[in-house]
């Protein structure tokens, strides 16, 4: 989740653009590959399982789009979604979670997905952004989001189908994962302070620092339910970084850009979206 200081350290080393391999190409099916090592008692089968499971949440949403084979690795320190593919061609994503957390994991790549579809889908590589902008803060709270609704998502598919059948009794485990999140004092809103006047509070702040993770927890909230409600709003992740390469391009700007490149199913969903932070239209 702290991927921006290695994405910031690339744009000033002046490598922006990052080097694909094209050893392995896009597909509509989603390929999960697995690293052997750093999961504790947690084989890397399993870890394939919980991950696959939690991105099929939001990829089943996204009819006829494409991705390369995503490569999970284990890390010691923060996840992170690479900036560059491995030497083959694929997305590469770290976790710092292993033995039986599934529902940590579920979270973590839950969160690092919703980057990958932002910026390693076929479509999102049309619209590379530099590694730091001034509405990069909304790209971290959508991912927010697809945390939550990964887990509660997962907390009835488990119920119903999990992976192995004696994983059915960790669904609570994933649902309440996610209400602990939400019930954080740091994670509400002040008392007697709508949303709207809350950000136009705190927008400052985010577009100077990106990853203000409690304050993003608190637009996530507002952003949950729309997606809940319309799944298929996840088709649009893939069209959120096509645009002008602006650093410092105004929130108006971006969310116009997003509708504009977006397909016209969509943009009903969008408008809705973006309203949660301009009022009513």
């Amino acid at each position: 989740m702290h991927r921006r200081r290695f994405l910031t350290a690339l744009a000033a080393a002046g490598l922006g653009t990052p080097r694909l391999a094209q050893a392995v190409a896009d597909s509509d099916t989603l390929e999960i590959i697995i690293d052997n090592r750093g999961w504790g008692s947690a084989s890397s089968a399993d870890v394939r399982a919980v991950t696959l499971s939690a991105a099929n949440e939001v990829w089943q949403n996204c009819p006829g789009q494409r991705i390369k084979p995503v490569h999970i690795y284990h890390r010691t320190d923060f996840p992170q979604t690479d900036f560059g593919h491995d030497w083959r061609g694929r997305i590469r994503i770290g976790l710092n979670s292993e033995d039986a957390r599934w529902a940590q994991m579920a979270f973590q790549f839950g969160h690092e997905f919703c980057h990958a579809l932002a910026q390693h889908s076929a479509i999102a590589l049309h619209g590379w952004h530099p590694g730091r902008h001034s509405n990069l803060w909304f790209e971290e709270s959508l991912c927010e989001t697809s945390s939550l609704f990964v887990l509660r998502r997962l907390g009835v598919t488990w119920a119903q189908n999990a992976p192995y059948e004696t994983w059915r009794s960790y669904a609570p485990a994933m649902a309440k994962y996610a209400s602990d999140r939400l019930a954080k004092p740091e994670h509400q809103l002040p008392a007697d302070t709508s949303f709207l006047a809350w950000f136009r509070q705190n927008e400052a702040s985010l577009r100077e620092n990106p990853v203000l993770r409690e304050k993003e927890v608190i637009i996530a909230r507002q952003m949950l339910p729309l997606f809940e409600a319309e799944p298929a709003g996840w088709a649009a992740m893939a069209y959120l970084n096509i645009g002008a390469h602006q650093p410092g391009k105004s929130l108006s700007q971006h969310f116009t850009e997003w509708q504009n490149y977006s397909p016209q199913a969509l943009r009903p969903f969008l408008g809705r979206l973006t309203a949660l932070f301009s009022g009513p239209v």
